[in-house]
């Protein structure tokens, strides 16, 4: 009987023992959490796709919470109106963030761009992009086995069949950067929206001379520069063979499509152009050639 009633008060003492540590260690190792953390990981949509910049949703709340500023900080998922009851949740103001939308920077379809050889491996533009440059002349453009497809957790990028291009959805486009991540030949970025949709940009990526590269594909940007000699607001820049429009100088003007000698330049979503008047002279000129 005893030993019974040591063996209880031991194991009592130790107990209470144990107990005191753990509430000691409770104590003076606490972390302290700001509440308005959760609160606004709640109005976040946790779609966890890193576009923010951050670690998922729960370390975009957190960054908001400690930066104490919104500034340079969106969710491109849950838009403005989000940023909006984030910056009430924090009194802060939301700002404002021009929408982007990812744009396919390939204009390499199968017309365009003759295929030369015959890809037979894994159906991964990872791993054929470290394999070799491609079926076709370009090492540059699209891979086509749609890496970025996998990527979007939105359903706003497909390939498309006919053309063997992927496509956006700009609608479903949220501008998170997963398919900007996913492709390995870089030919997909994320641009401003810009004013009804409407955008132009350069759809080539290919960085070959002139020759090479539209002997490749024959929509190519072969770096003549006519589109950088064109430009009123000193928008494209012409490096490594290359042209490219900066959209934030860009006022879509599309001077530089209609000079472009292999149109390459795309302008998207604009109503069609108005046939050009002619000149008294140019009237002339037929009438006489007549």
């Amino acid at each position: 009987m005893n030993l019974i009633l040591i063996a209880v008060i031991s194991l009592g003492a130790i107990a209470l023992v144990l107990a005191a540590v753990l509430y000691v260690a409770s104590k003076k190792f606490a972390v302290y959490e700001d509440p308005r953390i959760a609160q606004v990981s709640e109005v976040l949509p946790q779609a966890n796709c890193g576009g923010c910049g951050y670690p998922g949703c729960s370390g975009f709340a957190d960054a908001c919470v400690k930066a104490g500023s919104l500034e340079g900080k969106f969710c491109p998922v849950g838009g403005q109106p989000v940023m909006s009851q984030v910056a009430s949740i924090l009194g802060l103001d939301a700002g404002t963030a021009e929408p982007m939308v990812a744009v396919v920077r390939c204009n390499g379809t199968c017309t365009n761009r003759p295929r030369t050889n015959m890809y037979d491996g894994a159906k991964n533009c990872a791993i054929a992009a470290s394999l070799y440059g491609g079926e076709t002349g370009c090492s540059y453009g699209c891979l086509g086995c749609g890496d970025c497809v996998a990527a979007c957790q939105f359903d706003a990028i497909h390939m498309n069949p006919e053309t063997g291009l992927p496509e956006v959805d700009e609608e479903k486009c949220t501008a998170c950067g997963a398919c900007v991540k996913a492709c390995p030949k870089a030919i997909i970025e994320l641009r401003a929206k810009g004013k009804k949709s409407r955008r132009v940009y350069v759809s080539c990526v290919n960085k070959d001379k002139g020759a090479v590269a539209r002997k490749a594909c024959t929509v190519s940007c072969i770096g003549c520069g006519k589109c950088v000699k064109t430009c009123p607001f000193e928008a494209i820049t012409l490096e490594n063979n290359l042209a490219y429009i900066d959209y934030n100088k860009c006022k879509s003007c599309r001077k530089c499509v209609e000079v472009c000698p292999q149109h390459t330049i795309i302008e998207l979503n604009f109503p069609p152009r108005k046939p050009k008047e002619e000149t008294p002279v140019a009237e002339a000129a037929k009438t006489a050639e007549a």
